[in-house]
């Protein structure tokens, strides 16, 4: 049997400015890996695709590997790379007897709020009796249209996202049981008129912890798999927020009453899934309290506003600004993606000082404000390539290229990363590969908002979350909902106090 597998990942923050063109997909080479040299670059590696390989080759299929197209979350995707990627995939199902996906499940181009659905839509248009199996991110906004077009779908139990080769592998061995005559998936799904805050998505986290338990619980009884997606709150489409999908072995009913279950137990939650906002003196105020009475590991100054893994420009100054002007010592950045200042440094050279307008460079229409340049003279203490090779359990075993890299070192010994490619800081070998030790610091700042933790929790649990700017923002009152379906919660604060059921809270009783 010939098995495809194929991936199309990207999480679309409609608010954001970074463009999402091919090149975004490519890692920098220009067009998508395909073909053996993919399978080379994903097998036994942390990812779902090496999840598809390891169970596709259990089963004795025969791989034909298509595009491995993933992008770092940023703005809408440009309809030529959205059309490349899809012409590669509806190709692919074409040569194959089934077919395999890795896809985020959030992704929105110039054209189409549902870039999954419409691209299931099409193979299944071309090949109406392909057997699909999709593998989904937990962000992902999912769609009727996704779910009326594929026959297995599953998502991820973790935030952050250790578990992406595990989501891969429940999918592909409940689409081999269906391939074998083993099982006959029958999947159910509905949503919450909810948007739950990513800062309260975490899954170390109550509620989301609770409700994951439950769903694995499930999958150990009578459902085959059962996925919680949290969804993308920065996507403004109408299907945006938290979903569930069950699976059984052909009992609709058991499905429905499992998914209406856990949806139920999320909307009696909801309120937990709202994120306070410290401001930023306050935040700073206490990250020097903490430092004084630290046990001597880093405090970490989380710059959430701005995460690039939720498609932030990870050029915004507010928090390093406060930094500096608080005087804080000690002080390892990471990062800022600024190409223009690593390339000034580079013709500097290591060793040389240099004067820069660093960060402030992407303009955010999306926000009433954008961020202002910081004007910072230091040393160019570091030239890098910017490659190094994930060691914790997020990605395991690829290859992280931030591009062209340089560190900047500033007086009260506070340096700062500054990179050519959009990564988030989730593992310390980013800041390690830049010359700097994170458990040798006294503070960390980290533009992230949960993935941080995979790689830092065992270092610190010194956190101080910080407001700064950026299209990520933990207040919705700071961007505008135009799409997203309506009354939801807790966008429509007159109704947030009420006892009113989920059904009655979207029919707006």
């Amino acid at each position: 049997m010939k098995v495809g597998i194929a991936m199309m990942s990207h999480e679309t923050n409609t608010f954001s400015p970074v463009v999402t063109d091919l090149d975004r997909f490519s890692g920098g080479r220009g067009t998508p890996l395909s073909g053996p040299a993919a399978v080379a670059v994903y097998r036994d590696t942390a990812s779902c695709l090496g999840g598809y390989i390891e169970i596709a080759e259990a089963n004795g299929a025969e791989i034909v590997m298509g595009i491995a197209a993933g992008a770092p979350p940023s703005g809408r995707v440009e309809d030529d790379a959205y059309e490349y990627m899809c012409d590669a995939i509806v190709t692919l199902a074409g040569e194959v007897d089934a077919l395999l996906l890795d896809l985020h499940g959030a992704m929105a181009t110039k054209t189409y709020d549902d870039g999954e659905g419409e691209l299931l839509r099409r193979i299944r248009t071309v090949c109406p009796e392909l057997p699909i199996g999709v593998s989904l991110d937990m962000h992902a906004n999912v769609t009727r249209q996704m779910i009326d077009n594929c026959n297995v779908l599953t998502g991820y139990h973790t935030y952050p996202h250790i578990d992406m080769d595990g989501t891969a592998r429940r999918a592909a061995r409940t689409f081999f049981a269906m391939l074998n005559g083993d099982a006959r998936p029958t999947m159910h799904w509905d949503n919450a008129p909810m948007l739950p805050h990513v800062m309260r998505q975490g899954t170390d986290d109550y509620p989301n912890s609770a409700l994951q338990d439950q769903a694995k619980a499930l999958e150990q009884d009578e459902c085959l798999a059962v996925s919680l997606f949290t969804g993308f709150p920065h996507a403004d489409i109408h299907d945006a927020g938290l979903s569930v999908v069950t699976i059984t072995d052909n009992n609709p009913e058991a499905a429905a009453a499992h998914c209406n279950a856990l949806l139920d137990q999320a909307w009696a939650d909801r309120e937990k899934f709202v994120y306070e906002v410290e401001p930023l003196a306050q935040s700073m105020a206490r990250a020097e309290a903490t430092a004084r009475q630290s046990d001597g590991t880093p405090v970490v100054l989380l710059d959430h506003y701005d995460n690039t893994a939720s498609g932030g420009t990870m050029d915004t100054t507010e928090v390093l600004a406060a930094i500096l002007a608080a005087g804080l010592e000690d002080v390892a950045v990471f990062g800022f993606y600024d190409p223009e200042v690593v390339q000034q440094m580079m013709a500097a050279g290591i060793g040389a000082e240099v004067t820069v307008n660093l960060g402030g460079k992407l303009p955010m229409p999306a926000l009433a404000a954008d961020s202002t340049p910081l004007t910072l003279t230091g040393e160019v203490k570091l030239l890098s390539n910017g490659k190094f090779k994930a060691r914790v359990e997020m990605s395991r075993g690829l290859t992280i290229n931030m591009g062209p890299s340089a560190v900047l070192a500033l007086p009260n010994n506070v340096d700062v990363a500054i990179i050519s490619r959009h990564i988030e800081p989730y593992d310390p070998e980013c800041f390690r590969c830049l010359g700097m030790e994170p458990t040798q610091r006294r503070y960390l700042m980290l533009k992230s908002r949960i993935h941080y933790r995979v790689g830092f929790y065992p270092i610190t649990r010194h956190i101080i979350e910080c407001a700064g700017r950026g299209v990520c923002t933990s207040d919705y009152a700071e961007v505008t909902f135009e799409n997203v379906r309506r009354p939801v919660y807790p966008l429509d604060g007159p109704l947030t106090g009420s006892n009113l059921s989920r059904e009655e809270f979207a029919a707006g009783r």
